[in-house]
């Protein structure tokens, strides 16, 4: 009989190796839909509606086929927590069953965590910030580090740092990876940059290739660099008298012949009129 928990080749560690590495107990025939609650080591968060509902009228046709991976749950009394298998407890409750068939093992937190990330990581359609998250839980809370995290995954080092260095983008941009809205193809080409969130809306308004990305953010630094001089110590130490009066950012651009600008950066309306204050009274 085929293993119903047999992965895909490729994979560091499939669920069938790790069902090997804890005790695992007799499938129960049916328990009921209630007594399940989700995994707290879950890493997705969002699941695709489309494929969900496919996945309901499959359940309600023909039913649960693979079992759930379960374990008991270590603070609610009577209740199991689910190890592997979250899609497929959510379309049943769509579908309206009342019980589902469940595989129980022993499981600490640490295999609850490599269980759901392994079943995850198999799916295509994962999203990158929860990859991350989930990789992230590992080296943060279990002491892994990227070359175990690697290992166990079956995936290259660079790809789990790829994946974490995602982390580092401003909220607003991982936001926009979290719903899909830009590629983790685009979010790698603005992992570093100050103006990632102000890129990221550029990609989504011009509807940018990642090629087209990467030739956007290259041409800016090339602009930057062009216009890079080096500022005159007088005016740098212009720059900070005026900000030590006023409390507020100030940028001094001289050119060749003189001319320039002087430009104030305030972050509120309380800078602003500090600012106004400032020059009524000196001038």
């Amino acid at each position: 009989m085929m293993n119903p928990f047999k992965t895909k080749k490729g994979l560091g560690r499939g669920l069938s190796s790790l069902i090997g590495d804890v005790d695992s107990k007799p499938v129960k025939n049916k328990i009921s839909i209630s007594s399940i609650v989700r995994n707290k080591f879950q890493p997705r968060k969002n699941f695709d509606k489309e494929k969900m509902d496919e996945l309901t009228n499959s359940i309600r046709e023909r039913g649960i086929i693979q079992p759930i991976i379960v374990r008991k749950s270590s603070n609610q009394i009577d209740k199991f927590e689910i190890i592997a298998g979250e899609r497929r407890w959510q379309a049943a409750q769509n579908a309206g069953l009342h019980e589902v068939p469940v595989f129980e093992i022993d499981a600490d937190n640490l295999k609850s965590l490599e269980f759901a990330i392994v079943e995850n990581v198999q799916r295509s359609d994962l999203n990158p910030i929860e990859e991350a998250k989930g990789y992230k839980k590992l080296i943060d809370e279990f002491n892994y580090d990227q070359n175990n995290v690697s290992k166990f995954i079956g995936k290259s080092r660079a790809h789990v740092t790829n994946c974490l260095r995602l982390l580092s983008l401003p909220d607003e941009v991982i936001l926009l990876i979290e719903e899909n809205k830009i590629s983790q193809g685009h979010a790698k080409v603005l992992v570093g940059l100050d103006n990632a969130h102000f890129l990221a809306k550029k990609i989504i308004e011009k509807k940018l290739s990642v090629r087209q990305a990467e030739s956007l953010v290259r041409s800016l630094r090339n602009y930057k660099d062009k216009n890079k001089t080096i500022k005159n110590p007088n005016l740098s130490s212009l720059e900070n008298s005026i900000e030590e009066k006023t409390g507020i950012k100030v940028f001094i651009r001289n050119k060749k012949n003189n001319s320039g600008q002087v430009t104030f950066e305030y972050k509120d309306l309380d800078q602003l009129n500090r600012l106004i204050a400032v020059i009524k009274a000196n001038y």
